[in-house]
């Protein structure tokens, strides 16, 4: 059954994240692509909102993201300093003649905006709309107790693609085994559908991972973007698996995940804490991988197959474990639609592209971009006192200083041998998934 015409737009009409608010510079515009639609991102002062306006000057049609914003707080294009508002209202001319009235064809598309949850959502249809629609948001993170993970990543597949694979709990000791899964904890998955609507539906696996280890797994899809794993292991913590798709354009989305703890003791959340989010970003960006590679080959096979309306007669799914898998597809089939109708997925990408980090990820982090800087200013100074420490213990000889400056020498080499692998990690995945080691 294929989504009737007035919910086929389900995607076009509906809130998205599309960055951490932690991330964002409020001294100056931030691009984003939402939906095929180019966007600039910005902090108006006079309202202390963020604000999305479409990526193009209606004067000569530049993109507004390569302005600045100006002493009044408005948006300058970088071409001839036309100004707007964080409604989209040109606010100056410059080439006008004083007292000129400004047209209508002189604003902005401006997008609603909302933050939550440490989010920056944008509205994809009419900001008219929006209040109709309610936030994607994880409600029960919103009390008190939780330690919350989080990272995102830009990934060369469709947001169905991404939602299709973190709803499919049965891959995990496969496609992770040596990250976040082992192979001999694999087994039958007997999955249930608890509802099943035009909001998305809610599922349970009773026996959960580890083959009942941790006890009952919920899963909820929130159509169109959003979905979470909730799992209480008793003895140790209630943890969520939450996931956004934030559809850039065909063939690409961004991911926004979030790993909330709700920990029994309080010495685990202690000791995660400690760690930098960068390192943990370089750790998430290992399991990422695990199935970037194949997803992007497998969501190709599926368009030449006909797309999500023959994804149940494309796959081959005789068991319980695909259950979510079915759904999924069955919402969009039924209320929901594709993302990107009749518009066909771009080239494959080779296993260098797919390995990038830094345009995906990188620059766009406040935490990985800061390491990165700071490893890059840190690294010649490891080189140089390792150099210098060998000269020292040459010239001292045999004896306990000389032994100490050799033992410098070697921490100060091994010092630089890990920042030049960290700054190398903060660029590209070696493309050996760990399973495969």
């Amino acid at each position: 059954m294929h989504a009737s015409p007035e919910s086929a737009n389900r995607w076009q009409h509906a809130w998205y994240p599309v960055a951490f608010l932690r991330d964002l510079n409020p001294q100056r515009p931030t691009p984003f692509t939402l939906m095929g639609e180019d966007l600039v991102l910005w902090f108006e002062r006079s309202s202390s909102h963020w604000r999305a306006l479409a990526d193009v000057c209606p004067h000569r049609l530049v993109p507004l993201s390569d302005g600045r914003l100006n002493s009044a707080g408005h948006l300058e294009c970088p071409y001839h300093g036309w100004t707007f508002n964080g409604a989209g209202h040109c606010t100056a001319i410059p080439q006008a003649a004083e007292g000129s009235a400004i047209g209508q064809r002189s604003h902005c598309r401006s997008y609603a905006t909302a933050t939550g949850q440490g989010l920056l959502f944008v509205f994809s249809g009419d900001a008219a709309e929006a209040t109709d629609h309610p936030l994607p948001l994880v409600p029960e993170i919103d009390q008190p107790g939780w330690l919350v993970q989080d990272t995102f990543r830009d990934l060369p597949m469709d947001a169905l693609t991404l939602l299709e694979n973190v709803l499919d709990v049965s891959h995990v000791p496969f496609t992770h085994h040596a990250t976040v899964g082992r192979r001999e904890n694999a087994g039958p998955v007997e999955l249930e559908l608890s509802s099943f609507g035009p909001e998305g539906f809610t599922g349970v696996w009773q026996e959960g991972p580890r083959r009942g280890k941790l006890g009952s797994q919920f899963t909820a899809y929130a159509a169109p973007s959003l979905m979470w794993h909730d799992l209480t292991a008793k003895g140790f913590a209630r943890i969520f698996t939450v996931v956004y798709a934030t559809p850039i354009r065909r063939g690409e989305c961004r991911l926004f995940a979030r790993f909330p703890f709700q920990f029994e003791s309080p010495w685990p959340a202690r000791l995660l804490s400690l760690r930098p989010q960068w390192l943990q970003h370089l750790g998430n960006h290992v399991v990422l991988e695990d199935d970037q590679l194949f997803l992007h080959w497998q969501e190709r096979v599926l368009e030449h197959r006909g797309g999500s309306p023959e994804a149940i007669r494309s796959f081959h799914l005789p068991t319980s474990a695909d259950r979510y898998v079915r759904a999924l597809h069955d919402w969009v089939n039924r209320y929901g639609g594709e993302p990107f109708p009749d518009v066909s997925l771009p080239p494959r990408q080779g296993r260098q592209e797919l390995m990038e980090r830094y345009e995906a990820h990188t620059r766009h982090c406040r935490s990985c971009a800061g390491a990165d800087r700071r490893l890059q200013q840190v690294q010649p100074l490891s080189w140089g006192l390792a150099a210098l420490a060998a000269v020292g213990a040459a010239w001292l000889g045999p004896g306990i200083p000389g032994l100490a400056a050799l033992l410098l020498a070697g921490a100060a080499a091994l010092s630089g041998l890990r920042i030049r692998r960290w700054l190398k990690l903060l660029r590209y995945g070696n493309g050996l998934p760990p399973r495969n080691r």
